[in-house]
Parts: structure tokens; sequence; C-alpha cells
């Protein structure tokens, strides 16, 4: 086969990731993986798998967006494109354009996920035009049914993401090299009970939260500290110094601030505990997997992605979203005594790449559900 995946670009983040990880598996498999986004750090990574890579704007919101329709058009005819896979709205649309003027006889099949709970509008519905819908988690599939009634539901199928137990093995501790760096540039951290809430800094991603916690903590004499991990981009800029601001506000020497990080399985084997305090329900929540897999306790909000993975894998980190009083208090219980985490779980990298490898290969094949 040949599958083309199309998305915005490839700096980070966990779609970005997925990407990579399937065109690494198409690779592996003596499949042809070609994927068009504006490019990014990921890229010689991608490369390295053993997919190709085309540099176009196809993400950017642009009228002029549109020009690349006839040349994608192009590009599935000339490099006989089997599937043409879209994971993000714009290059949706420009993905949907393009195919919807080829030969249905002869053009690629095509197939959307939906990674996350998009605002509910005419832009957003290019991604249930897929012939297959993959949703990541129950929470999507809840979200495409109840906002998009005409789904047929017989179109989507849930392939939960995953992560790869030999990159996050549990029980990991990270080298006495790297443990020794680690406490020479944070040497607040040494001797301390490390509590870490990763991620992007968006004002989605609970870090108000995080900081009243530390505050009650170290009001209450706990000698825990707070790591918040994650960069923000330039339009998020300004969000991220409100949440400096906030923690200088609150006059609070327990919290640390890392910018973004590449070493996230040593920070989380290194780390005590890990939060997930998302505002909103997750589509998925791939941090809370890695760390879990780790060996790593996490407390998290029962809703969305995050509350399907710790029901299923470690439901004594469950506490009612938006409550500072449950999270204090199970933060205290973990403090005393943390339950320990399972060593397997379902949530494997190779059990999304198996059925993402079966839905294409049924697909290309014309094999109906």
């Amino acid at each position: 086969m040949t599958v083309l995946q199309v998305l915005p670009a490839l700096e980070s983040g966990g779609v970005e990731r997925g990407t990579l990880e399937v065109a690494g598996e198409l690779a592996r498999r003596g499949h042809r993986a070609i994927v068009v986004s504006a490019g990014g750090r990921m890229v010689d990574e991608l490369r390295a798998l053993g997919a190709e890579h085309i540099a176009w704007p196809i993400g950017k919101k642009s009228p002029l967006t549109l020009l690349l329709v006839p040349r994608l058009r192009k590009l599935l005819i000339e490099q006989q494109v089997d599937i043409l896979h879209a994971r993000s709205r714009m290059p949706a649309w420009i993905a949907w354009l393009a195919w919807r003027g080829m030969n249905p006889a002869t053009r690629p099949r095509f197939v959307t996920t939906v990674h996350g709970q998009y605002s509910v509008n005419r832009y957003s519905a290019v991604m249930m035009r897929g012939e297959r819908i993959i949703s990541v988690s129950e929470t999507i599939r809840d979200y495409i049914l109840g906002n998009y009634p005409g789904v047929d539901p017989h179109r989507l199928r849930l392939i939960y993401r995953g992560v790869d137990a030999r990159a996050y093995p549990y029980g990991y501790r990270p080298s006495a090299e790297w443990l020794h760096a680690w406490y020479a540039q944070y040497p607040e951290l040494k001797d301390k009970f490390v509590i870490t809430l990763p991620g992007r800094l968006t004002r989605l991603k609970g870090h108000a939260g995080f900081i009243e916690l530390m505050a009650r903590l170290k009001d209450c004499g706990i000698a825990a500290h707070g790591l918040i991990v994650g960069g923000g981009d330039e339009r998020r800029r300004a969000y991220a110094g409100e949440v400096m601001c906030l923690a200088r506000q609150r006059d609070l020497n327990n919290i640390t601030f890392t910018g973004q990080r590449a070493d996230m399985r040593e920070i989380y084997a290194a780390s005590n505990l890990v939060l997930s305090l998302s505002q909103q329900p997750e589509s998925f929540g791939r941090t809370v997997l890695e760390a879990l897999s780790l060996g790593v306790p996490v407390i998290g909000y029962a809703h969305g992605g995050v509350g399907e993975i710790l029901e299923a894998v470690y439901p004594q980190g469950l506490i009612p979203p938006g409550d500072p009083a449950a999270l204090q208090q199970r933060v205290l219980e973990f403090m005393r005594a943390p339950p320990a985490v399972p060593e397997t779980h379902t949530f494997s990298l190779q059990a999304m790449l198996d059925a993402t490898m079966t839905l294409y290969q049924d697909m290309a094949l014309g094999v109906r559900c």
C-alpha cells in the first residue's frame, strides 16, 4: 500500500507523534508512507523511520491554501496513493476537495481521525466526511454521534492511541548521569515529593488549579514541590506569563517551570506523582498513559479520555472534575501511601498500530462493513 497522511505540521504533540508511529509501522511492514505537512522538528525522525515528507503549508488557514487542491490531486494520482488519511481540519478540507474531484473508481480510500472535540460547525464537519472515521476514545465517538447525527455509526472505528512499553518500560529509572544533570539544573527538587503537571501551556490544561493545589500544600506545611513541564507557542506567550505571574502573586517558591522538554520519560520517572487537571475533557490523555506505563501514580479528573484510561488502568487516581478539595485530599493520601500501578494495561502502541493497519488493508482491498 501507499498511504498519505496530511496534518498541519510536525513540531510536537500527540497527533504528530501518532502520525510518525503509523508511518513507521507502514514502512516496517514494507508499505510506502508519505506525510504532507509544513514540516518541523520531527521531520528528520519521520524520514529515519523510512517515510517520505512533502513540505506544503497545508494547514494554513488562508484562502490561498485552496491552491493546493489541484497539486494534491495530481500527487495522489502520480504516486498511486491507496489511502488518504486526514488528521486535522484544514488539511482535511484540502484532502477532501482533492479526493472528491477524482474518479470514484480509481481514487484512494479516504480516512479521517477525529483527535479532539472541535467546535461544532461546518468547518469541523469535514472530519466527518471520511469513508471511515477513526475516534481515539469513547469520548470522541460520543462527541461525533451526539453532534453529527447524520454520521452512520458503521463508518466509525474506535482505535485508542497507545504507548510503546519499550519506550516507557515499567519501573524505569533515569541514569545517574541524567539525575546528576537534572538536580544540578533544579536543585530545589532534590529530596522533595515532586508533583508534575505535564502539557502545553494552554488555559485548558488546568495550571491555575495546580497552582492552587501547591498553595494549599504550602499553607499546610507539606514539603512537596510542583513541576510544570511544557512550553507555549507564540500565540500563547501571554498565557505563559500569566501562569508564572499567578505563582509569584501567591508567593510560591515550591513550583518550578521547565519549559518544553524532550526527556519526558526521565521526568515522569523522577516524579512521585503526575497530575492531569484539564478543565475540559481530553480526547485521550497520552501523558497519563505514559506515566502509568512507567509505574508512576497519576491523579486526574474523571472525564474524557483521561477518565477512560484511569477507569481501566488505575481507578484510584480518579477525582471529580474541578474539585480542589478532592484533589488536595487525594494528593495527601498518595503522599502517605500511593496505590501500586499495575504493570500491564490494554492501551499498547502495537494494538493501535495493528488496528490501524487492518483498517487500511481492509479499505484498500475494498472490504465493506
